[in-house]
């Protein structure tokens, strides 16, 4: 069985690590080099730096932030933020990185997803589906049959209201921008088209602390056969559990639990082979 995976996350902002809640109230969280070097000394299986506001104009920034880490941990490294082109992918990995974040040129452009796949390989390209939960009420009625007692008499049909049906929409622009995309189909024609990883965050419940979105982590989880990273929402250790066990990841994402040191990565390990999860310590 292969171990699952622990991946602080570092949302990187003109040059610095910033955390909010839902993408909004952006606050300081440190300088991203620092923080990746400590995350190195924990045990940190890999590091995703998310360059929220990247731009062409800004891309020199990530690229001197990324190569000033990968001269100082040895850890995998994931970038995301801005990636429009396959220059811009050329460039992230010779500064220094493993693999890119995907979302916005994604939807925008799906065949990129196979271009890069194609050029790289599918192992350092990962789409990053943000999805928002959708409740809509079910408008058809189900027949459900009565049959009749008395001979002769026609079946009578009962018809009765489903339940809420719940499904998920793929936003992008740093989850400012629904696509009316489902965010299941999403997942399976982006493995389809070659991406060899999905980094999937909750809107509902990112920065909230209150544990990952298992139903949509299972569900995509399930749909797909490529590794699937939980991300959103993680506020203890038992949730980064219950992202691995009940959600089926393959790896869990977490930030402020680890930026704000309520948890190390060494403790976190600790507790999920304590519960009989395999990792790597």
């Amino acid at each position: 069985m292969l171990a699952k995976r622990i991946i602080p996350c570092l949302d990187v902002k003109d040059g610095r690590v910033v955390k909010g809640v839902s993408f909004l109230n952006l606050r300081d969280a440190g300088d991203p080099v620092e923080n990746a070097i400590f995350y190195d000394e924990q045990g940190a299986d890999e590091l995703v730096f998310l360059d929220i506001t990247a731009s062409h104009e800004r891309r020199k920034i990530i690229l001197d932030v990324v190569e000033r880490t990968a001269n100082d941990v040895f850890m995998p490294l994931t970038v995301g933020g801005g990636i429009k082109t396959i220059d811009d992918i050329r460039e992230l990995l010779k500064s220094g990185c493993d693999k890119v974040s995907l979302n916005t040129s994604a939807v925008n452009e799906p065949d990129f997803i196979r271009q890069a796949a194609e050029r790289f390989g599918s192992q350092c390209i990962v789409v990053a589906i943000d999805a928002k939960r959708v409740v809509k009420k079910q408008k058809d009625f189900y027949p459900y049959v009565l049959w009749a007692k008395e001979p002769g008499m026609s079946n009578l049909f009962i018809p009765f209201n489903l339940k809420d049906k719940v499904t998920w929409e793929v936003y992008t622009h740093g989850g400012r921008k629904p696509t009316g995309i489902n965010a299941l189909e999403w997942a399976k024609k982006m493995e389809e088209l070659g991406a060899g990883e999905i980094l999937l965050t909750s809107m509902d419940r990112d920065g909230t602390k209150d544990g990952y979105d298992i139903e949509l982590t299972k569900a995509i989880s399930e749909a797909v056969s490529i590794p699937v990273i939980a991300s959103g929402g993680a506020g203890n250790l038992e949730h980064l559990y219950e992202g691995l066990v009940l959600g089926k990841a393959d790896a869990v994402l977490a930030a402020s639990i680890f930026h704000y040191r309520e948890y190390t990565i060494k403790e976190a390990k600790a507790y999920l082979k304590e519960k009989g999860v395999v990792v790597r310590l």
